[in-house]
């Protein structure tokens, strides 16, 4: 009997084996589900990584290196002058004319373009015969080319040009301006032909975002006899913020790094002076046809350092909640 269960119990332990290499079988599918999913993780990101570190990284990385030298593209950099460039920037009253008109031009955006946006869409939002049409005459203006429409309104603001002639025919002759050339008007000229080609994507955008917005809860506030514009403030505008800061965050980048519609439509000689140069035109214009490219990739260090900060701080004030949400929701 003893020597029977002597033999009878390696068979029973033998009988446990199966579970203890079924559990590890799972550990190793285990294991091996986790570095597929890696292998697919690093698959998908390393061409977009790889394009970002060179198409992004390695040209920051040689502007800074440039920007401490005086180099006219001609042969190695070799005369190290540090943050020379950078002093020369800030004591340069051009530069300084162009960090205001950026300063102008990002708080006059946010300030009149926000509240065009918001009262269009506010009313495009309704139910109306033609709204699809006027829906899309907002938006032209922002799908055209920027090229085209500096020309375009290069044109319209000449001497003698069809707003000067509009202006006349209404008996407003003493309303005409040298629109593009007088350096008191001129800023302020371009800030309202950049209001009307970009306010068309404010209100897309926040068409978009009244879209999101419950019709049950506006249906709640107008049986609890809410007028249509109190339904405006204490629901539909309080729910926009999300939309509105992500607005706010697009204009104040794009604003800062503005170039193409400054350039086309402002004059040269009045720009060479700083009235209507933005830090962008500034750049181009020292570092591109002067050949100073040691300073003029200081200029861009500097636009960089400029946006760099205030979409950290922006971020950090005004779009943390947000992000925080999306997260938060995102993990329930």
């Amino acid at each position: 009997m003893t020597s029977a269960n002597q033999i009878r119990m390696p068979a029973g332990g033998a009988s446990a084996s199966p579970a203890g290499h079924h559990k590890a079988g799972r550990d190793s599918a285990r294991r091996a589900d986790t570095r597929r999913k890696w292998y697919e993780i690093i698959g998908l990101t390393t061409p977009a990584v790889v394009i970002y570190v060179m198409f992004v990284l390695v040209p920051m990385g040689f502007a800074v290196y440039y920007s401490l030298f005086r180099w006219r593209g001609v042969g190695p950099p070799t005369e190290f002058v540090g943050l020379r460039n950078y002093t020369l920037a800030f004591q340069d009253p051009i530069f300084l004319d162009a960090l205001r008109n950026n300063a102008i031009i990002v708080f006059g955006s946010l300030l009149i373009q926000g509240p065009i946006a918001l009262g269009v869409a506010l009313l495009l939002n309704r139910r109306f015969r033609g709204r699809a049409v006027f829906r899309l005459l907002v938006f032209v203006p922002y799908v055209l080319a920027e090229v085209t429409v500096g020309i375009m309104w290069k044109l319209l603001l000449t001497g003698d040009g069809t707003v000067d002639a509009l202006l006349r025919s209404l008996g407003m002759g003493g309303f005409v301006q040298a629109w593009l050339a007088d350096l008191d008007v001129v800023i302020w000229t371009l800030l309202a032909v950049l209001t009307w080609k970009y306010v068309g994507f404010a209100i897309i955008l926040l068409l978009a975002g009244l879209s999101n917005v419950p019709d049950e809860l506006i249906e709640a506030a107008a049986i609890d006899g809410a007028s249509w514009w109190q339904i405006q403030r204490h629901v539909t505008i309080p729910l926009l913020g999300p939309t509105i800061r992500i607005w706010m965050f697009l204009s104040m980048i794009g604003s800062l790094q503005i170039f193409d519609m400054i350039w086309v439509t402002s004059v040269p000689a009045v720009r060479s002076l700083g009235a209507s140069a933005t830090m962008a035109t500034y750049m181009v214009d020292n570092g591109f046809f002067a050949r100073l490219w040691g300073y003029g990739n200081a200029v861009a260090v500097i636009l960089f350092a400029i946006s760099f900060v205030a979409a950290l701080l922006f971020q950090r004030f005004l779009l943390r909640r947000d992000i925080q949400g999306a997260i938060t929701g995102r993990a329930k």
